[in-house]
C-alpha cells in the first residue's frame, strides 16, 4: 500500500491506544493509517453499550488523568461543559492551568460531545453495611468494623511499618506492607481472589504497584486531613487533582453518553482525514520480512470468511500477544511460544438491570450517589456494581429508572461463563435481593454483555514476561500498545501514552523501545518528558 512518497501504518484495534496512534499520525506526519478492528464496536474495553435507549460503560471509566499530554488531548476531541465563571483550573504539584469553556456556553441538554464534570463516589458493601473505598479511618468505618476489630487492624498495621515484609515477591506481601495483615483480610483478600481467580500468593507484587502505587493507610489519612482543610477552610477544586492518588479522586471528566463517544467521535476525525477504519475485520497471520520486521498482515473478515494481505511499514498491535505469537508467519521460536502461551486472561461480563428503585439509598434521596460498589459478601459472586444514572444521567432513557451493571470475573469457558444469558440475567436479580440491593419485583429488563480477556493476568508464566518482551521489541517495525497489547493492567490514560510516546520515537528517529514500557511504572507517568 506503500508509495515512494508516503508510508503506511497497519493498526491492530480500534481502542483507546489503537485510535490514539491513528490520530497521532495524522496529525504529525505523513503516514497513513489503516485500523484494523475484529468487533463491530469501537473503543474496546473502554466501549459503551447501546441498549434499548439505555447505555453501559464496560468497566467504568473515569476521564483522569496526571499527565497534561492526556488531559490537553481529550479537550481537543470532547469540549468541557460550561462551568462557573467560564473557567477550570487544574492544578497539581504546584503547575496550574486553567481549562477556558469558550465564548459559547456548551449546554449538556442541547450538545452531545461534550465532557462532564462528575463527582466520584465508591464504597464497599459488606456485611451489609457500606465502607468507604478506600478505607477511610473515619468514625462511621470504625463504627462498622466494632471496636475488637478495629484494635486487631490498628496493631496489625504497626506491626507491618516495623516489621514489613522484605522482598515483596507477591501481592499478598504488598498489601500486607501497605494495609497490615488484618485489613488485608478482610478487605483486600477474598475480593482480589474473586477477581482473579486465583490466590494473592500466586499474583506478582507488580499488579499492586500498577494499581495501587503509593495508595496506604498513610496516604488514606493525609487524604483525610487534606479534605478536612479544604471543606473548612476552602482551597483547590480543580478538577484534575494530579496531587491526589488516583484511586482517591473525587471528581473526574466523563463523555455525556459514556466512554464509547469519545472513540466514536475519534474515529469519525481520522476517517474524515482519509485513514482507513475496517470493522469486523480479524488479524490472522503477520507476516515476517526478516527476523527482525514485519511486512504484511493477513486479515479475515468475519462476515464472508474473506482472506487478504494489507502491506505496511509499521505496525501497532493492542491485541493480545498470546494472539499476536500465534499469528507469526514464520513462527517464532518454540520457548517464545511457551512464553506467550502460558500467559492467562481474566474474563469479565456485565449483567445490566433496569429497575424501578434500589433499597440502598442515601439519606434524603431516593437514589444512592455511588457510582461503583464494591460487592464483598460472600454468598454472591457478584463483583461489582455501577450505577450508570450516576456516571451521565444520559445513559439512561427513563430517569425514574435506576439503571444498574452486574460485573462478574470469570474465565473463558468455565461454567459461569458458559451459562446462557437468561440464566445470569436471573442469577443477578437473586443476588442483588439476597444482599438487599433490591427488593422482589422491581427488574423491569435485563441484558447480558460478555468481555473476553478483560485483563491480562499477573501469573502463568508472566515471570518469563521479560524474555518474551525481548524478542518482539527486536521485530523494529513493531509496536505493542495497551492493555492487551503489552499484558499490562494499564488504565486508558497509560493506553494512549503509549500510543503518544510510539509516535514521539517514530518522528525522532528512536528505535529503543524502553520509554513506552516505562509508562506506568513511575507514579507521574513521565508527563515531564511527553508533554
Amino acid at each position: 500500500m506503500s508509495t515512494a512518497d508516503s508510508k503506511t501504518a497497519v493498526i491492530i484495534g480500534g481502542g483507546p491506544a489503537g485510535l490514539t496512534v491513528a490520530y497521532e499520525l495524522q496529525e504529525r506526519t505523513d503516514i497513513q493509517p489503516v485500523v484494523l478492528e475484529k468487533s463491530d464496536y469501537l473503543g474496546g474495553i473502554a466501549r459503551t453499550v447501546r441498549y434499548k435507549g439505555n447505555r453501559i460503560d464496560i468497566g467504568g471509566h473515569r476521564f483522569f488523568s496526571k499527565s497534561d499530554r492526556v488531559m490537553d488531548w481529550w479537550f481537543q476531541i470532547m469540549p468541557m461543559e460550561s462551568v462557573p465563571g467560564k473557567t477550570a483550573e487544574i492544578t497539581y504539584h504546584k503547575k496550574t492551568r486553567t481549562v477556558e469553556a469558550g465564548d459559547d456556553p456548551i449546554d449538556p441538554e442541547t450538545e452531545d460531545v461534550v465532557m462532564l464534570v462528575r463527582s466520584r463516589r465508591s464504597r464497599i458493601y459488606y456485611l451489609r453495611k457500606f465502607f468507604d473505598y478506600p478505607i477511610s479511618l473515619s468514625l462511621q468505618t470504625l463504627a462498622n468494623l466494632g471496636l475488637i476489630r478495629t484494635i486487631k487492624i490498628g496493631f496489625s498495621y504497626l506491626r507491618s511499618m516495623a516489621f514489613p515484609i522484605r522482598k515483596e515477591s507477591n501481592l499478598e506481601h504488598f498489601l500486607i506492607n501497605r494495609f497490615g495483615r488484618e485489613l488485608y483480610l478482610t478487605f483486600f483478600k477474598s475480593y482480589t481472589e474473586k477477581v482473579w481467580g486465583t490466590r494473592c500468593e500466586n499474583i506478582s507484587a507488580e499488579w499492586g504497584a500498577q494499581r495501587i502505587k503509593g495508595l496506604s493507610i498513610l496516604s488514606a489519612l493525609r487524604h483525610f486531613f487534606t479534605s478536612l482543610w479544604r471543606n473548612v477552610f476552602g482551597g483547590s477544586k480543580d478538577v484534575s487533582q494530579k496531587d491526589t492518588e488516583t484511586s482517591l479522586i473525587e471528581r473526574f471528566l466523563y463523555p455525556k453518553y459514556g466512554p464509547g463517544q469519545m472513540w466514536e467521535e475519534v474515529a469519525k476525525r481520522i476517517t474524515d482525514k482519509g485513514a482507513e477504519l475496517h470493522m469486523e475485520t480479524n488479524v490472522v497471520g503477520l507476516k515476517m520480512r526478516d527476523d527482525k520486521s514485519l511486512r504484511a498482515v493477513v486479515v479475515e473478515d468475519a462476515e464472508s470468511g474473506e482472506r487478504r494481505e494489507i502491506e505496511g511499514d509499521i505496525f501497532f498491535s493492542t491485541m493480545p500477544i498470546q494472539e499476536l505469537m500465534r499469528s507469526m508467519d514464520p513462527a517464532p521460536p518454540a520457548a517464545m511460544r511457551e512464553i506467550s502461551d502460558g500467559l492467562v486472561y481474566r474474563d469479565f461480563f456485565t449483567v445490566g438491570l433496569l429497575v424501578d428503585r434500589l433499597k440502598i439509598r442515601d439519606k434524603g434521596s431516593k437514589l444512592i450517589s455511588d457510582n461503583w460498589i464494591y460487592i464483598q459478601e460472600p454468598e454472591v459472586q457478584v463483583g461489582r456494581l455501577q450505577i450508570f444514572n450516576n456516571w451521565s444521567p444520559y445513559l439512561v432513557a427513563d430517569p425514574s429508572k435506576v439503571w444498574i451493571g452486574l460485573e462478574y470475573f470469570c474465565n473463558e469457558g468455565d461454567d459461569l461463563w458458559s451459562m446462557d444469558d437468561e440464566a445470569l440475567k436471573e442469577l443477578g436479580r437473586k443476588e442483588m435481593e439476597l444482599i438487599d440491593i433490591i427488593e422482589a419485583g422491581v427488574v423491569q429488563d435485563a441484558v447480558v454483555i460478555r468481555m473476553p480477556k478483560t485483563y491480562p493476568a499477573y501469573f502463568g508464566t508472566y515471570d518469563r514476561f521479560p524474555e518474551l518482551r525481548s524478542y518482539i521489541d527486536g521485530i523494529e517495525n513493531l509496536y505493542l500498545l495497551g492493555r492487551n497489547g503489552m499484558h499490562r493492567y494499564n488504565n486508558q490514560d497509560h493506553s494512549m501514552l503509549t500510543a503518544m510516546v510510539a509516535v514521539d520515537n517514530i518522528i525522532e528517529g528512536r528505535t529503543d523501545k524502553a520509554n513506552i514500557w516505562d509508562i506506568n511504572t513511575e507514579e507521574e507517568y513521565h508527563e515531564e518528558k511527553s508533554s
